[in-house]
């Protein structure tokens, strides 16, 4: 929701804006003014003030996510997650009260750098305690909520005031305080501090409420790889584990993930997507556009969410790298010829489906993959850090899409840059071809092993559902682990 706050509250307040013929700013006409809902709203900010409002969120969050892990591992998961729920209650309060540009900058900053922290806890949790049949489904559900949420501000800012929103807005992070509350720690965590007896509960809990001796399996394997893994840092620098294949690769493939979902051109596309569809004639209106954008999104990470535990993360990740790349290299060609030849109005749908079936393809995995791989390809002794440095390379990635779009606009024109779009995706599918292991329905020390060279996963392709044991009812005897018991 922090993420699409700033698109409802931006028209707002440049609404209320104009510029006299000596260049001063005034209040339409008067001392006052009212927004779209007819509240009255003397706040206002200059073009200057809402670039710097648009854009600081892309700031704080990968200084949270870069800190994260080191802000949060002494914590646990679960503390460090009811705890930084609070500084958005907080934010969403400033936001309802701002009288100036100061309190909004204070806020967007308060809730770009909370939630940036907020990554690593989260991420490692939901890899931490899910079994590996479950994982990649579990760990798409943190994305598709994040689509979810931007979705929801657009519905809300529809029918009601921003500051009005922002006072619904507290009732999330209130109500996820008191869900939290109600789960155990990640038995990981425990487990690295040497609980083991909270460890065991903690694993009983979470495979459905089952006795002592249904986990003694899983909870052995973890000792072992934990107590392993934490022998082998003491043994070392603190820095030296960044250095190792088993976090330098992993963290490639995490950046090229990235890399290639938001210079593939969904990032710009959800950012301009108004723009776009002007430039290139679509009968669509800004409402409209908005709403579809969003709407295809929220779907196509349903999709993944459901099909990434039966189809794997390697085919979804080419459909959707392949397809989008086919979207928007057709969408360059109709700009092309749109541009020295505006075609009939029977015609200008193209552009709209090209770039809805664009985003929804997006959204089937390479927009999500990246998220889930963070959560499950680090070892124990990085995977706090890791995974703020990971969430830190997405938003640069990010930030670098939007930027520079308007410098490739005037260089390569419209159908230029998306001709590049469909390169970058094209290029991001024979690269993740290449490197990208499936890790679905593997544990994560299988994972491991890929990475440190003793196994290939690349090669062993994925496990059947039964090879994966997929259990037939709720978890009572944790077949997931049957592969780790023959290792014991």
């Amino acid at each position: 929701m922090t993420l699409g706050f700033p698109t409802i509250v931006i028209p707002a307040i440049m609404a209320q804006t104009l510029a006299d013929p000596s260049g001063n700013l005034t209040l339409n006409g008067s001392q006052s003014s009212h927004d779209s809902h007819g509240s009255h709203d003397s706040l206002y900010l200059t073009k200057e003030q809402i670039s710097w409002f648009s854009s600081i969120n892309l700031i704080c969050v990968p200084v949270g996510s870069l800190l994260s892990g080191v802000l949060t591992q002494p914590f646990g998961r679960k503390p460090s997650m009811i705890t930084l729920n609070i500084p958005f209650i907080a934010a969403w309060l400033v936001y309802h009260y701002a009288d100036s540009v100061v309190m909004l900058y204070a806020a967007l900053a308060l809730t770009g750098f909370s939630g940036g922290v907020l990554e690593a806890p989260v991420l490692t949790y939901v890899a931490e305690i899910t079994q590996p049949h479950l994982r990649g489904m579990l760990s798409a559900t943190a994305s598709m909520c994040v689509i979810l949420g931007v979705f929801l501000q657009f519905v809300l800012g529809i029918f009601m005031n921003w500051r009005t929103v922002a006072l619904i807005n507290i009732v999330f992070p209130i109500l996820a305080i008191c869900a939290l509350c109600c789960v155990p720690e990640s038995p990981h965590w425990l487990i690295g501090k040497g609980r083991i007896q909270e460890a065991e509960k903690s694993l009983q809990w979470l495979r459905g409420w089952v006795q002592p001796g249904d986990v003694q399996a899983e909870l052995s394997m973890l000792v072992k790889s934990i107590q392993s893994s934490a022998e082998l840092h003491q043994q070392s620098r603190s820095w030296q584990p960044f250095l190792r294949r088993t976090f330098l690769r992993p963290y490639g493939i995490v950046a090229l993930a990235f890399f290639a979902g938001h210079l593939g051109g969904m990032t710009t596309l959800q950012t301009f997507a108004v723009s776009i569809f002007a430039e290139l004639g679509t009968p669509v209106d800004k409402f409209i556009a908005t709403m579809l954008l969003g709407l295809v999104q929220l779907l196509g990470a349903l999709v993944c969410v459901v099909s990434v535990h039966w189809t794997g993360k390697r085919p979804l990740t080419f459909v959707s790298l392949v397809g989008s790349s086919i979207c928007f290299g057709l969408t360059a060609v109709y700009a092309h010829y749109h541009k020295l030849n505006p075609v009939s109005v029977d015609y200008s749908w193209m552009p709209l489906v090209l770039l809805v079936a664009a985003a929804f393809l997006t959204h089937t995995c390479i927009r999500l993959l990246p998220w889930i791989l963070i959560g499950e390809v680090y070892p124990p002794e990085v995977r706090g850090t890791a995974s703020g440095a990971s969430g830190s390379i997405g938003y640069i990635f990010g930030f670098l899409a939007n930027k520079t779009y308007f410098l490739k606009l005037d260089i390569l024109s419209l159908a230029g840059t998306f001709l590049v779009y469909s390169a970058v995706s094209m290029a991001g599918a024979v690269a993740l071809y290449l490197v990208l292991p499936e890790t679905e329905g593997r544990t994560l020390q299988e994972i491991q092993e890929h990475f440190a060279g003793t196994r290939n996963l690349l090669t062993e392709g994925r496990r059947s559902r039964r090879e994966q044991g997929e259990p037939t009812k709720w978890a009572a005897d944790n077949p997931a682990m049957d592969h780790q018991e023959s290792h014991l």
